[in-house]
């Protein structure tokens, strides 16, 4: 809390700190996406390419849940410390990389500390401030992923023509640096529960791992590989095989890795189901708006995602603001009720762009989707965090946030296998913007389970002290 802190200097230095920590995961797939054609060429693995992004998605993605868990036993500052200096060396690791083999490695190390980060930095917030002040700051850092997208592509372009695309990967060695100082010096460390290594879920860790990573993998190829592959099918069973054991373990564990207990809170699992179904439109916005753009507008750039800048700051811009007043709204869920409504009337608007459209009118599409987005990150992450006991607030919201992480990549996958079976043999305009049009669509009735969510969220209210939280379930301990 912010009282374990002597000063507003010391709180905004330590919120800093923390906010640098998830500045340097979310800018480093935007930076090196930049530098991939540049790294191909060089180190001559153009059959590796996908798997330098599938690697960090796959591995970051998997940590997430474990690492929330072990945070919440034995308290966020170390595992936040660890993941930074465990990025800062993989980081170094892939700018010394010799061929794409090391690189994929490298990378599967970085996702890994990438998703303590993910894990950590939104908990640990609930260590510094206040709870009156808890969904103001999550609004603050969802901007930071909104931040992250607009200064990587300009930062990975200007890195990779000047000193060279290792740079991509050494920059985060100072930024790191930083984080690590401000952290080490003006965190607090806070630890909700008196744990023992003996008090770790050892099996269900490694269940958990061993069936997100082959599902994960398996969802990623579809990208290249037909859903009924050997490949996809293969690792698709071995994931169900592995989280069913997971299942069959968890019940029976002390401390289990994903209290299963959560699921049957309101609090906990609205802003999860949330997180999920909005995810798949914002990736089938940021994946598929580069194709509206330069395959049915003509329009020319060296960088598609900069096309994508109005969007991130209409994201940056209400994911800040709505952090700031939800607690002030009475019925605050049905200011996610219209966000989401906003966000499906922009993929929906998107779906009706075609040959004759401006780039005017696609910008203004995706300013509408990226203005619903942005209030989604503070309203799932403080409502958890407000509605759930202090010792599980890290496992609840690294869950919500492997949620929309999960969510991303099934949106991925089957809104590409959608635009892959609807093109034509012979491409041309007029069918990628059919194509398109099937894909926006189904992303806008796939966000509308998320809106129909927010009806039903409990509204618990925002700046309540953790003494005031009842625990509804105690097994979910």
């Amino acid at each position: 809390m912010s009282d374990r802190l002597s000063s507003r200097g010391e709180v905004i230095l330590a919120t800093l700190g923390v906010a640098l920590a998830l500045l340097l995961s979310a800018l480093d797939q935007t930076v090196v996406g930049v530098a991939m054609p540049r790294i191909v060429r060089e180190l001559h693995g153009f059959t590796y390419y996908a798997w330098v992004t599938t690697a960090y998605l796959v591995t970051s993605t998997a940590m997430q849940p474990v690492a929330g868990k072990l945070g919440d036993m034995f308290g966020r500052k170390p595992f936040l410390l660890a993941g930074i200096v465990g990025f800062i060396a993989a980081s170094a690791l892939c700018g010394m990389s010799q061929n794409m083999g090391e690189l994929v490695l490298f990378r599967a190390g970085q996702g890994l500390f990438a998703g303590v980060l993910f894990a950590s930095t939104f908990a640990v917030v609930a260590d510094i401030f206040p709870p009156a002040q808890l969904a103001r700051m999550s609004g603050v850092f969802g901007g930071v992923f909104g931040v992250s997208s607009l200064l990587g592509p300009t930062l990975g372009g200007f890195l990779t023509d000047g000193p060279g695309w290792r740079w991509a990967f050494y920059v985060n060695v100072p930024l790191g640096l930083i984080a690590v100082a401000l952290v080490v010096t003006r965190l607090p460390y806070v630890r909700s529960a008196r744990a023992g290594l003996r008090d770790i879920d050892w099996a269900g860790t490694g269940l958990l791992l061993a069936g997100l990573t082959p599902l994960l993998t398996g969802l990623s190829m579809t990208r290249d590989q037909s859903w009924l592959s050997a490949q996809v099918l293969g690792s698709l069973g071995l994931a169900a095989v592995m989280l069913a054991g997971f299942g069959w373990v968890e019940r029976k564990a002390a401390h289990p890795v994903v209290p299963f207990g959560l699921f049957r809170l309101n609090v906990f699992a609205v802003p999860a189901i949330i997180s999920f179904f909005s995810a798949i439109g914002m990736f089938g916005t940021v994946i598929f708006v580069p194709l509206v753009y330069q395959g049915l507008l003509a329009t020319s750039a060296t960088n598609s995602g900069q096309l994508l800048t109005p969007m991130m700051l209409a994201v940056v811009a209400t994911s800040t603001v709505a952090g700031a007043v939800l607690a002030r709204v009475r019925r605050y869920r049905f200011v996610g009720t219209a966000a989401l409504g906003a966000m499906i009337l922009g993929l929906l608007l998107l779906a009706a762009a075609g040959l004759h459209s401006s780039r005017l009118e696609v910008t203004r599409d995706i300013i509408v989707v990226g203005a619903g987005l942005g209030v989604t990150f503070p309203l799932t992450i403080a409502v958890v965090q407000a509605g759930l006991p202090r010792h599980l607030v890290g496992v609840a919201t690294s869950q919500v946030n492997f949620w929309r992480s999960l969510g991303g990549v099934i949106g991925t996958a089957v809104l590409g296998s959608i635009l892959v079976n609807r093109l034509p043999a012979q491409e041309s305009p007029m069918g990628l913007a059919d194509a398109l049009h099937d894909v926006f669509v189904v992303a806008a009735i796939i966000a509308t389970v998320a809106l129909l969510a927010t009806i039903f969220l409990r509204e618990v209210p925002l700046g309540r002290s953790a003494e005031q939280v009842r625990e509804a379930l105690p097994e979910a301990a």
